[in-house]
């Protein structure tokens, strides 16, 4: 019997009580919206994946910028732009002459719960990309009519609902029924939309918005609209009119003055012996603990680079997860005692004879490197813990700095799709994986759910207890990227189960032009991963 993707859709939603966003024939990704098909080997997508809750969350967005649309048909002048993460859900400004108030809101949401209850339909269309821009123009996009002028292909698709029209990067649902799981806060200039996760996908989570990395990522978002370097089109056109290599140092000296007012900010905390740095992965921590400590020194400091992971417990004490396997994201698979016992005898005057931990034997080994503070010198740590006070539990408040760093991206596909900053980082660590450690793709791809739940609960929750947020994201960085990475893609087979992320990263670099690593600064930190830079990392 041959029925269409959403009646199968809707039937086991009604057996099941989930939210099906999407449908596996034969193995094979279909948006709901696609077509029929004969009944067979069939696997449904929900909201409890990765795959699923981002439909669903690329779906919300679209039911909200509609949704304002129509409250307002006759002025053009407003754009909304979605512009990042804030609290599990997307922080959004509206440009114009236009002040976000709890009334706007309240209203807002209003409409968006009447779409949902009318089951509006969201269509698909496939439009000419000329005949594409020509919409866009219309609707003042201009991000994506110049996001669609370094674009090949022929034709794109274009969502509609209610009489509005738009382009989202990854599938949509079929219709406003299931979009009803969202709050809105106002937050900042504009407001956030709050969002399900995968983890809990039919409840709104908590809104605890963290301020310092908000702002820090505001800040950085401000700088690049200002520059010229927000969205992906600004950055294309960089590259075609041969300014790119400008704008590279532009955006590095930005990152040298940050380290600068860092330093500055260490000085004026009077008593600073330990500088504690920590990140999720693939956040630059390492080259960013080699400059600072260049800047520390030239303003008279005398700074000890200090690794966390040189303190593991011996491999038999380090604790296992759930599935057996050592679990060294832990903070019990630190050696506490003795990190502390050491840090204190060093801010106490003592030598203290440092290890250095051997990953092939799995022990601490002692070869010498012994260190004794005076008044200049300074600590500065790196490790996954450093925000976390157990690990130095015993180390006065006042004579640490905590320095929290991650590649929070301010670069934009448009107005309405964003680039993660969990995105990056992945390719970042793709590409280095293989040069330093000969890791496949598919075994980064593999390895990266695991890496993002330990990351959620041993580096997030501490993200507010820093002194700085450092940005190490670089508008340019995935242009000179993707050369490098769109190999490594292309490798996994359509047998791999890590296939149709490799897929979606492609589509997801379709839109960057490529860009030389050439110019690239020696000590910029895109160096620790595309390699050719001066430090030894």
């Amino acid at each position: 019997m041959t029925k269409t993707l959403i009646q199968l859709a809707q039937e086991e939603a009604v057996k099941t009580n989930k939210i099906i966003t999407a449908i596996k024939v034969e193995g094979k990704l279909k948006e709901l919206s696609d077509t029929v098909v004969e009944e067979g080997n069939i696997e449904f997508i929900t909201t409890e994946t990765k795959i699923g809750i981002e439909t669903y969350r690329r779906s919300v967005i679209m039911l909200m910028l509609s949704a304002i649309h129509n409250m307002y048909p006759k002025d053009n002048k407003l754009k909304v732009y979605v512009q990042y993460s804030v609290s599990k859900g997307v922080y959004c400004e509206i440009k114009g002459d236009f002040e976000v108030t709890q009334e706007f809101l309240d209203n807002l949401k209003v409409k968006m719960l009447d779409y949902v209850a009318k089951d509006i339909p969201i269509n698909k269309m496939t439009l000419k990309t000329s005949e594409a821009v020509k919409l866009f123009e219309k609707y003042g996009m201009d991000e994506k009519v110049k996001l669609f002028k370094y674009r090949t292909d022929s034709y794109i698709s274009v969502y509609g609902l209610d009489g509005y029209n738009d382009y989202y990067y990854g599938y949509m649902m079929p219709s406003t029924k299931s979009l009803g799981i969202f709050e809105l806060y106002k937050y900042s200039d504009g407001f956030v939309l709050q969002l399900p996760v995968k983890e809990a996908p039919y409840q709104v989570p908590e809104f605890a918005p963290q301020n310092k990395v908000s702002d820090t990522l505001h800040n950085a978002t401000k700088w690049a609209e200002m520059m010229e370097m927000h969205t992906v089109g600004d950055i294309n056109q960089h590259i075609i009119d041969g300014n790119i290599n400008s704008m590279m140092l532009v955006l590095e000296a930005k990152k040298q003055q940050d380290i600068i007012s860092i330093v500055n900010q260490i000085k004026e905390h009077k008593g600073v012996k330990f500088i504690m740095i920590a990140g999720p992965s693939s956040s630059g921590k390492t080259t960013f603990s080699h400059k600072l400590s260049i800047q520390l020194r030239a303003s008279g400091f005398k700074p000890h680079t200090i690794g966390v992971d040189d303190y593991f417990v011996e491999r038999e004490q380090t604790p296992k997860d759930e599935n057996g396997n050592y679990n060294f994201e832990d903070i019990e698979a630190i050696d506490i005692e003795l990190f502390n016992r050491h840090m204190t005898a060093l801010l106490n005057g003592e030598e203290v004879d440092m290890p250095t931990f051997n990953f092939k034997k799995g022990c601490k080994e002692y070869l010498g490197n012994k260190i004794k503070m005076g008044k200049d010198d300074i600590l500065v740590i790196e490790g996954i813990h450093c925000l976390n006070d157990k690990l130095s539990y015993s180390l006065p408040v006042e004579s640490k700095f905590k320095i929290y760093i991650s590649a929070l991206t301010q670069l934009n596909i448009d107005e309405h799709n964003r680039v993660t900053s969990t995105d990056v980082r992945l390719i970042r660590r793709m590409v280095r994986d293989l040069r330093t450690r000969g890791a496949s793709p598919t075994r980064t791809l593999d390895m990266w759910e695991s890496v993002r739940k330990g990351e959620e609960k041993n580096i997030f929750p501490y993200q507010e207890c820093a002194d700085v947020v450092v940005n190490s994201a670089m508008s340019y960085e995935l242009f000179v990227l993707k050369p490098y990475v769109e190999p490594l893609l292309y490798s996994v087979s359509e047998d791999d189960p890590e296939y149709y992320e490799a897929k979606r990263l492609l589509k997801f670099l379709k839109y960057f032009l490529s860009c030389s690593s050439e110019f690239v600064p020696m000590d910029s930190v895109l160096r620790e991963f595309v390699g050719g830079g001066c430090f030894k990392i």
